[in-house]
């Protein structure tokens, strides 16, 4: 995901990042490109990608993204 939000960003598109607290706050992930919104859980992650974005990429990651893919399909 980092070669996309940043690719996005330098591109001057708008970026944002939802993302869990307990993931933000365990130093799994990189420093935020663009906009950073921290949410309480992993649902809450799914529930404000689909108030916020327009479209969604699903790139080769591990059964997690393969589970938000699913959920995001059958909520919309």
């Amino acid at each position: 995901m980092g070669y996309g939000s940043t690719t996005t960003y330098v591109g001057r598109s708008q970026v944002l990042g939802i993302i869990p607290t307990a993931i933000a706050e365990g130093n799994f992930t990189g420093k935020p490109i663009g906009e950073e919104l921290r949410v309480p859980t992993m649902q809450d992650m799914i529930w404000k990608m689909l108030d916020n974005f327009d479209a969604f990429i699903a790139l080769p990651c591990g059964i997690g993204t393969l589970e938000e893919n699913f959920q995001i399909a059958s909520w919309t």
